[in-house]
């Protein structure tokens, strides 16, 4: 699988499209916005970039997992937040705007904390005689990245109306993509995968759960306020897994780096839609309670 032209080549490509779709998306007005609501953006953003770096460390040494499979649930762990947190943002009545903000910081700073976090777990986890993230593939990294992204924000400012056509087109390519490449990258380790399962599994289910949790229990601790919690949430628990999956396949060439994000974007999904209905529920029986007690006050007040 590593070898396929369409893992060193296709998925480069196609990841490109999917960070042009997101620039069509996204406007400098995403960028000012931080301006408006720093506290809400810092407070994500520090979780992002330094806490979940720090937790998927402790997971690593607490489960004691091989080195390739180490540097891959921090490249994972480096990743920024996905486009798929809008969505389920606006399905649980989250801020979708400081999504929108947070996807667009993001994906600027990927750029450069992933080749430093994965730098750091290459070296640490000593697994360089079989990892490199030299100079090119840093500047791969970043071309795959960051530029289709100011490409897409260009094009969007030129032409509004094109931009808006081809986001749904894009969103659902999005998705074939990820989906693709994380059972291709399931199926091209088949042999190792029980193996993998059993050692990173446990690791990579506890990571989405603890990614989930701090996003909004972080949030709520430091008095943002229910929608911005609900955001903080979904942004840092769900990651774009492709981009992870595309520098473990083809600028690492490595399969096995792969694993974490792939077996990660299925419990993603999956933890992100339960932990969301569990907190609007909650939210709703706060609500009908408050409205009860109103209706109480109200009645005892005309006795």
């Amino acid at each position: 699988m590593d070898d396929s032209a369409l893992i060193t080549t296709g998925l480069p490509i196609a990841l490109a499209v999917i960070m042009f779709g997101l620039g069509l998306s996204l406007t400098i007005d995403d960028f000012r916005r931080v301006t408006r609501s720093p506290r809400a953006v810092v407070v994500a953003l520090v979780l992002q970039i330094f806490v979940l770096p720090l937790i998927a460390f402790g997971l690593i040494k607490a489960f004691d997992l091989d080195p390739l499979l180490a540097v891959g649930v921090m490249l994972l762990a480096a990743s920024p937040g996905g486009t798929t947190a809008n969505l389920f943002s606006h399905l649980f009545r989250g801020d979708v705007a400081l999504n929108i903000t947070l996807t667009a910081v993001n994906s600027v700073l990927a750029a450069v904390t992933i080749p430093v976090i994965t730098n750091f777990a290459i070296a640490y986890f000593d697994a360089e005689g079989e990892l490199g993230l030299q100079f090119a593939k840093v500047a791969q990294v970043v071309a795959i990245v960051l530029i289709p992204v100011a490409i897409g924000m260009y094009v969007r400012h030129r032409s509004t109306q094109f931009a808006e056509r081809a986001d749904r087109p894009v969103r659902i390519f999005s998705i074939a993509v990820l989906v693709v490449v994380s059972l291709g990258a399931l199926l091209g380790e088949r042999e190792n995968i029980g193996e993998y399962l059993q050692k990173v599994g446990l690791v990579t289910g506890i990571f989405c759960l603890v990614s989930i949790t701090i996003g909004y229990a972080g949030a709520r601790l430091l008095r943002l306020n229910e929608q911005q919690a609900i955001a903080s949430s979904m942004e840092v628990g769900i990651h774009n897994t492709t981009v992870a999956l595309t520098v473990a396949l083809s600028v690492l060439d490595s399969a096995e780096v792969a694993i974490p994000s792939a077996v990660y974007s299925v419990f993603m999904y999956i933890f992100a839609t339960a932990f969301g209905y569990l907190i609007t529920s909650k939210h709703r029986r706060s609500e009908n309670t408050q409205a009860v007690d109103t209706k109480a006050d109200r009645t005892t007040d005309k006795l």
